[in-house]
């Protein structure tokens, strides 16, 4: 996944700073995130990771895992890695010199053990530094379980055998980072042995858990991920987890009738992955006095009609039910007054501004104060909605913010609950939006749009013919960046992305030539301005 801006962090701070939002966080309904562990916190108090100089920290977590802490991981679930770093052999692999003298011993020891299934990547080396795979570390869980490669199961089927086993939270996943093995860790302590017991009795029957120690209580998080919807939420049993649209109004939307199809999801401990924020985790009490936890403000649900573990058969069910996840890159929200509108992932609403012509913002200073803009760049979107009318435009300070078919999203700055909906109407300017009525706004009504598409290094073959004053957008669609810069210097894009877009706008009649700086030989256009 790539980089997503800390909108809410920042807009928080910068609310908070104006007066404007409550002490807490916005989306925390009730509740605090007491009862929840993270995988990293419970795999670290079991010493089953260590972390490296301030322990299993943030940094730590989001390092790549290399092959070198995935052999020490595996020793130390089979309680050997004491008798490993002892060894004194002194046949290695040929670079054991880029690991530290304890790591060295470790390597020799596994170089003398062949049977323990490390031998290295060929002519002799074992490629400490390496990343390693979810495929390559299921094995060494499932090893750690009793199972062996090449007898109970075949390397190139390891995930697949994983999952029959009750692992697969990692799956699929080609660089894991430290978190992905704490979630992977903790997922295995409940996996059941070739013994028919569970990993954690093995572990501690053979003290490499202390005596003491206790399995994580309660429910837990799974991230699961379905072919056709991406990773989603589920339950320690697989059953999937699910966001109700009207909760954005009233959290306790969903009463009688429907909690018989829609049951709470609550226990009084809760385990996550390591991936996940365990801030965005608060405690709803409901208005008959149920507890229900919620993620970034949205109450979690069950479907009764949901049997099996991998099931969503509530997706989209009457347009206001979808699977709950972390990547939303915005939400749909339901309200008697305002119908369907979009929000972001924690339920804020967003807005539209009715100046704004299409792919450009016109709202600045005192009015992007008030009208803070949405930039995130990334993630998914609810299942009814088409992925690819939300990009992105470039504002006139070069900022990125987001767009609905291109039309720019903004905050209100006096919205600071989970469903509130304070700019709708203001100054008759500024609206929600339901993706399926939104056609544009008055403002693009008005002004004559022309769009040059990018693509395969080319802005087209032929001269694009526009009115003065009319306004000019270039679509980036190639995955090499691009801009347009007119020969006499009346106009400059900056360097666009893909699905990036920026616009212009040409007062006088004339010609102009233009072209692509990066691609300047080749890449050149005409607008004739009439």
């Amino acid at each position: 996944m790539t980089k997503k801006r800390s909108i809410m962090l920042s807009l928080v701070i910068c609310l908070s700073m104006l007066g404007y939002l409550p002490s807490q966080s916005f989306g925390a309904e009730e509740g605090s995130s007491s009862a929840v562990q993270t995988d990293a916190e419970t795999a670290a108090k079991l010493g089953l990771l260590i972390g490296d100089g301030n322990g299993v920290d943030a940094s730590y977590l989001g390092k790549s895992a290399t092959r070198m802490q995935a052999a020490i991981i595996s020793l130390r679930l089979q309680g050997s890695l004491k008798e490993a770093t002892d060894f004194k052999g002194t046949a290695n692999f040929t670079d054991a010199n880029q690991v530290n003298a304890s790591n060295q011993s470790v390597l020799a020891y596994l170089k003398a053990h062949p049977e323990l299934g490390w031998n290295g990547s060929g002519a002799g080396s074992f490629k400490p530094a390496d990343p390693i795979s979810a495929q390559q570390f299921y094995k060494v869980l499932l090893e750690a379980l009793g199972y062996k490669s090449g007898k109970d199961f075949r390397y190139a089927d390891t995930e697949a055998f994983a999952r029959s086993k009750g692992l697969y939270q990692i799956t699929g996943t080609a660089t894991l980072t430290n978190a992905h093995i704490a979630t992977a860790l903790v997922e295995a302590l409940a996996g059941q042995t070739a013994d028919g017991t569970t990993l954690f009795s093995k572990l501690q029957a053979a003290g490499v858990l202390d005596a003491a120690a206790a399995q994580p209580p309660g429910e837990r998080i799974g991230l699961q991920t379905n072919e056709k919807l991406g990773t989603l939420f589920t339950d320690k049993s697989g059953m999937t987890l699910y966001f109700f649209t009207k909760d954005a109004a009233d959290v306790n939307a969903c009463q009688g009738e429907c909690l018989k199809n829609w049951p709470i999801f609550y226990d009084e401990h809760l385990q996550i992955p390591s991936s996940l924020n365990k801030n965005d985790f608060t405690v709803l009490t409901r208005n008959d006095g149920q507890k229900q936890w919620m993620y970034k403000g949205w109450p979690l649900y069950y479907f009764a009609k949901d049997t099996t573990a991998g099931d969503v058969l509530g997706e989209a069910v009457g347009g206001v039910w979808f699977i709950a996840k972390s990547d939303y890159r915005v939400m749909l929200a339901t309200s008697a007054t305002a119908g369907n509108y979009l929000t972001d992932d924690y339920g804020r609403t967003l807005y539209y501004f009715d100046k704004d012509p299409k792919n450009a913002s016109v709202c600045e200073g005192n009015c992007l104060v008030n009208w803070p803009a949405y930039d995130a760049v990334d993630g998914s979107v609810p299942s009814t909605l088409t992925a690819a009318d939300f990009g992105m435009i470039t504002r006139p300070d070069g900022s990125m913010q987001a767009a609905f078919k291109g039309y720019p999203l903004y905050y209100f700055l006096k919205d600071t609950a989970h469903g509130d909906l304070l700019g709708q109407g203001v100054n008759k300017v500024w609206y929600v939006i339901d993706p399926v009525q939104f056609t544009g706004t008055t403002a693009a009504a008005a002004v004559k749009t022309y769009t040059i598409d990018i693509k395969d290094f080319s802005f087209g073959t032929k001269p694009l013919t526009v009115e003065a004053g009319s306004k000019i957008t270039f679509v980036n669609h190639d995955s090499m960046e691009h801009n347009a810069v007119a020969v006499d210097g009346s106009f400059a894009t900056p360097l666009l992305k893909q699905d990036e877009s920026y616009t212009i706008t040409i007062g006088a009649a004339g010609t102009y030539d233009y072209y692509c700086e990066p691609h300047k030989k080749f890449m050149t256009g005409k607008i004739i301005v009439t």
